[in-house]
């Protein structure tokens, strides 16, 4: 017996969305947790990398502009100092953002059924 070519696309439309229904918390906290915390770890190192603190750390005792008297080492020394504070500050600062939205992935789904589970109640 064939069957109906619209009720064959319904069927697979309706097992298709409710499977993805379904399965979406499961990969939320599964693959996607997972790749959240790649994601995280790559962008705080591509951070890292573009305020090139390894850099400054490396040349801290090299001194600027190819002045090698007593001053110019003593200046240089504390100018990357501070340029390595400074950055590290900045590393620390972007990190926090970036392990906010980590946690703002992991604790959103929970939230949002909480305030569709408060709100319900009112209108009830």
């Amino acid at each position: 017996m064939r069957k109906n070519l619209a009720i064959t696309s319904l069927q697979f439309v309706a097992v298709d969305i409710i499977g993805d229904i379904l399965f979406w918390p499961i990969w939320w906290y599964t693959k996607g947790l997972v790749n959240a915390v790649l994601s995280t770890g790559r962008n705080i190192k591509e951070q890292a990398e573009a305020l090139g603190i390894g850099v400054w750390l490396r040349n801290i005792f090299t001194p600027m502009f190819g002045q090698y008297d007593i001053e110019g080492r003593i200046i240089s020394f504390f100018m990357r100092l501070i340029q390595i504070i400074v950055r590290t500050v900045g590393l620390v600062f972007w990190s926090l953002i970036y392990c906010f939205f980590f946690a703002l992935w992991i604790f959103l789904p929970p939230l949002v059924v909480y305030q569709l589970w408060y709100n319900a109640q009112g209108l009830l």
